[in-house]
């Protein structure tokens, strides 16, 4: 394992971006990971949308439970607003980076 953490370690130090005048370490580490994060959002809410639509079927004909489609419903709506969230609680403007859910850089 720790032959893994050195060669990320090797990967980070020796990237192109890594060279770029004025980053560092963790500005490249925080612009990975929102990133992964606006990715990561794409693809759930197309699999939670397919989610809803099947839980209200399955809902609508008495094999689910209407408390799943609300679940699914909560969670896909806290999702929406994570950038928000960020931002109400640590002060800074998340939304430039994180961008929103129902602006045009989402």
């Amino acid at each position: 394992m720790k032959l893994v953490y050195l060669a990320l370690a090797m990967l980070l130090a020796t990237s192109t971006e890594g060279f770029a005048a004025g980053t560092t370490a963790f500005d490249i580490v925080q612009k990975k990971g929102i990133e992964l994060f606006k990715n990561v959002k794409t693809v759930i809410f197309i699999l939670g949308g397919f989610g809803l639509v099947g839980l209200a079927v399955g809902a609508i004909f008495g094999s689910v439970k209407w408390k799943w489609f609300a679940s699914l419903a909560i969670g896909l709506v806290i999702l929406a607003i994570a950038s928000s969230i960020i931002t109400y609680f640590t002060d800074v403007n998340t939304t430039a980076n994180f961008g929103d859910t129902l602006g045009a850089n989402g």
